[in-house]
């Protein structure tokens, strides 16, 4: 049977895997960061009958500039924002290609600071960019300093910030975000897929917009809004950028369909974003427990907890799995990451990797 390796395919592909979480039918599944809790039923009403519109028209390509799921964007950010700040792809994974397809490229660079999310070296990749991966200090926290350091050393042409971080959940600080920006005469991302998490008075980036045109903030509705499945990421920036990624996006890249949903869900913001607060709450319910069982657990501002103290991962990531819950071994040495669900599939989680007993589940040796 042919392997892509026996393929023609681009020597810098050679020897690489494609991104992939682990899949299993388990009843509690707490690996990729989803919003577990369900669409309320008047939202799918209203997503039904919008979909409904626009099939009778999906004859015809869908409007190119998405102007109406724009706005209601912009509308969503507020922040003085208006439709010309917003950009929109399936799925901010998308979104970041495109930056990388218009800022990237053969002969450039992106820097991140690892570990981070394991997707962006693989957009770089996918997109001819030479990924730069820095470190970061204890406890996973990105000083100021030390990200100025690796911009000044390195002199990207991207830097992606991770805020907070995946799959650490480590909190980014503005005055990281500031001094990058002033470091590098290139493009700044900061990812915020899980900003919506992070406390109520938390600054977000897009306060840091206005006269930082190189200055790129990316949003999803996959995780807060319950939405990964519709796959809607966006991000916020200077008109410029936007007229920057029309030059490599898809034609007509958004469908009908996807921008019907979006839009829809959007007029019910604040009922989509209902779930976050027991979100955070399960999720600080399992930090606590963690601690109380004696693991190292690391502070989030995510829907996720990453927790070291783990003798070895990959067999407790077994017994869990065995126990009916799919966590994500991230690849960190003894640590697993847990999304936090609902009350039920938290106390779950809690009561499984209790019974594993201290340090979690250990190999079988013969």
């Amino acid at each position: 049977m042919t392997s892509f390796s026996d393929l023609p395919i681009r020597d810098d592909l050679r020897g690489r895997t494609p991104y992939g979480a682990p899949v299993a039918a388990v009843p509690v599944a707490l690996n990729v960061n989803e919003n577990t809790h369900p669409i309320p039923d008047d939202v799918v009403a209203d997503v039904m009958a919008s979909l409904e519109v626009e099939l009778r028209k999906a004859n015809r390509y869908p409007d190119r500039e998405f102007a109406g799921l724009r706005a209601a964007l912009a509308g969503y950010l507020g922040h003085g924002l208006d439709a010309s700040n917003i950009w929109a792809a399936n799925g901010s994974n998308e979104v970041l290609q495109q930056i990388l397809q218009a800022f990237g490229g053969p002969g450039r660079t992106a820097l991140g600071f690892a570990p981070t999310y394991s997707m962006y070296p693989l957009l770089a990749s996918g997109t001819g960019t030479g990924w730069i991966a820095a470190d970061r200090g204890p406890e996973f926290v990105l000083t100021a300093e030390h990200a100025a350091g690796w911009t000044n050393a390195k002199k990207p042409d991207v830097v992606i910030l991770c805020a907070p971080n995946n799959p650490t959940g480590t909190p980014l600080g503005l005055d990281v975000v500031e001094a990058v920006y002033d470091a590098t005469e290139g493009i700044v991302v900061v990812d915020e897929a899980y900003a919506e998490f992070m406390p109520d008075d938390a600054p977000s980036a897009l306060t840091l917009l206005a006269g930082r045109e190189r200055l790129i903030v990316s949003r999803t509705m996959s995780k807060a809004f319950a939405f990964a499945g519709v796959r809607l990421g966006y991000l916020a920036a200077d008109p410029a950028v936007a007229d920057a990624l029309r030059l490599v996006r898809l034609p007509y890249h958004l469908s009908v369909l996807t921008q019907a949903a979006a839009t829809a869900a959007l007029r019910h913001a604040d009922q989509m974003l209902g779930t976050v607060h027991d979100i955070v709450r399960q999720r600080d319910r399992i930090s606590q427990r963690l601690t109380e069982l004696g693991y190292a657990v690391h502070v989030s501002g995510s829907n996720f907890v990453l927790f070291g103290g783990v003798d070895d991962s990959h067999a407790t990531f077994l017994a869990l799995k065995d126990r009916g819950v799919l966590v994500r071994d991230p690849g960190i040495p003894n640590h697993l990451r847990v999304s936090a669900g609902t009350q039920q599939e938290t106390t779950v989680f809690l009561d499984a990797i209790a019974g594993l007993g201290p340090g979690g589940a250990r190999a079988t040796r013969r």
